[in-house]
């Protein structure tokens, strides 16, 4: 009885076969790697009130929350990075997370804060950190009348509003507003001039 040789399984089989087996773990060892990377969170300060620009930025006016960012890690500021003399480069809303490029050295600071009496009081839709544009008319000399209205200053954010003080109703109302410090001679120049000034919304008619 004649006995027939077993057939030798061909080499490329077994490589195939390791590739397969090569494939799977690398696949699970990714999906291992995604899902951690998921869970790996970061503390990161988050605004509890709205902060206006100019405002010095204080622990006091954030909560820190556990936040998965990913590669933007780097691009947010967390607890221990927030020291003196930080102040808000652009208005940060409510529950807005604290980016690094929103927060500036004091000393670069180019705006400043000016209280005025706007002569048509205040839509109710304004608030602390609306941005708004400050317009005015000059009282015409050695008349009671004024000048067609225009544009005083056009980028400012309202930084905040005493107390009854939002009424469109009210015959004038107070408004601290945040300014360049480029248009504050202006607008000084404006108020003592007599002029009458008025707040509108960015994107509204005067």
């Amino acid at each position: 009885m004649t006995t027939q040789p077993r057939a030798r399984r061909a080499f490329w089989g077994d490589v195939r076969f390791l590739i397969g087996i090569a494939l799977v773990i690398l696949s699970i060892v990714g999906v291992w790697l995604i899902v951690s990377s998921a869970r790996q969170t970061t503390p990161i300060l988050q605004a509890n009130r709205t902060i206006t620009q100019g405002e010095a930025l204080v622990s006091d006016d954030f909560r820190v929350v556990e936040v998965s960012l990913g590669s933007v890690e780097g691009g947010y500021l967390s607890p221990q990075e927030l020291t003196g003399g930080l102040i808000a480069a652009r208005t940060l809303s409510d529950g807005e997370l604290l980016p690094a490029a929103a927060a500036a050295e004091a000393k670069s600071g180019r705006t400043t804060n000016i209280v005025i009496e706007s002569s048509v009081g205040l839509p109710e839709a304004v608030g602390p950190g609306t941005a708004v544009e400050l317009w005015y008319s000059p009282l015409i000399v050695d008349g009671d009348e004024f000048d067609a209205p225009r544009i005083l200053s056009a980028d400012v954010v309202v930084a905040s509003i005493p107390e009854g003080g939002g009424m469109l109703t009210q015959r004038s109302a107070a408004v601290e507003l945040v300014i360049n410090r480029a248009d504050v001679a202006d607008v000084l120049a404006a108020i003592t001039g007599g002029a009458a000034l008025s707040v509108v919304p960015v994107g509204s008619g005067s």
